[in-house]
């Protein structure tokens, strides 16, 4: 039998609920002018690996971080000149921007893919802003749909495909643009054009000049852009049974070899891989921090979220 829809929220007396929802870590759909988006809190690492799961998503690609205005944005990354002329003459805008994180910005490290980097918004739709000042958190929101399908531009076409795993969707009507965000990254000061999308290069070249287009292996990182994403600088070793001496252990589930030293981590104890999904990447960077010779991972189940934590450390295990 096929599940009910999830619900449909009214724009103007849902909001409190939504933002109720987004806060306790569910996923909600929030209407922007590009399209609907499936949205979760994007300091929450649960609600973040939550959002990979609903979409089925292949790997852990970054996602768009939304905001309620510029101030906000720039709470959480390091703009340079570019970047503010951009934000200036284009946000709240279908304008994606991806900039240095902040040290303090408290954004799941899930949700920039472990990059020491940030894709940021400022939606224009004001149902999107409304709900986004409400909840009073970033907002990490990719489009509502399940990879591989064709994004939503209409509550209904979140409000089917996400029973059961959203609390509702928040109804802004159709979207204006019906188009993803353009994402602009920078080298330096020189604009990148990352992903055609809502706004016109020719516009953005009109404020910052000539957009350069990104190196295969470049610095820049933008959703499945590079072959190697983050990578500890500490050598790893995959589905490992034991640890050597001067290895470091990363496991997961309930058996683990006796030997794994101290400050080992565990990505889930119990088995779940939303748990471990959750805590890949600050693991990674903590255990790059303590000085072994490698970090050894024991075996993940290649299902479900398996594949994509397995995936992003196969990518992270390659030489540079």
């Amino acid at each position: 039998m096929s599940k009910s829809p999830a619900p449909v929220f009214d724009p103007e007396n849902g909001i409190a609920t939504a933002a109720k929802a987004l806060q306790s870590g569910q996923l909600v759909g929030i209407p922007t002018e590009t399209v609907y988006g499936l949205g979760g809190d994007a300091t929450n690492d649960d609600a973040v690996a939550a959002i990979f799961e609903a979409k089925g998503r292949p790997s852990f690609n970054p996602l768009i971080i939304h905001l309620a205005d510029e101030d906000s944005a720039w709470d959480h990354v390091i703009p340079c000149d570019a970047a503010r002329k951009l934000a200036e003459a284009f946000w709240p805008g279908p304008l994606t921007l991806v900039l240095p994180r902040r040290p303090e910005s408290g954004v799941s490290l899930l949700a920039s893919a472990g990059l020491d980097t940030l894709a940021i918004r400022v939606p224009a739709h004001p149902t999107a802003r409304l709900l986004l000042m409400t909840a009073n958190t970033p907002v990490a929101a990719p489009s509502a749909n399940k990879s591989g399908t064709i994004s939503p531009t209409r509550a209904e076409h979140v409000a089917g495909p996400f029973a059961g795993v959203i609390a509702g969707v928040v109804d802004g009507g159709p979207c204006q643009v019906g188009l993803e965000s353009t994402v602009i990254g920078f080298d330096g000061e020189v604009p990148v054009l990352l992903r055609p999308g809502g706004i016109a290069a020719e516009d953005i070249e009109n404020i910052v000049g000539p957009l350069s287009n990104p190196a295969p292996d470049g610095a820049i990182a933008s959703p499945g852009m590079l072959k190697r994403h983050y990578a500890p600088t500490t050598p790893i070793r995959l589905d490992a049974q034991d640890v050597e001496q001067g290895e470091i252990m990363l496991g997961f589930g309930a058996e683990t070899p006796a030997n794994a030293p101290e400050g080992s981590r565990n990505l889930s104890t119990s088995g779940d891989l939303r748990e471990a999904a959750a805590n890949l990447f600050a693991m990674l960077r903590e255990l790059d921090d303590v000085g072994a010779n490698c970090i050894v991972v024991m075996p993940i189940p290649e299902t479900g979220l398996g594949q994509a934590i397995n995936d992003r450390l196969r990518r992270a295990s390659r030489p540079a």
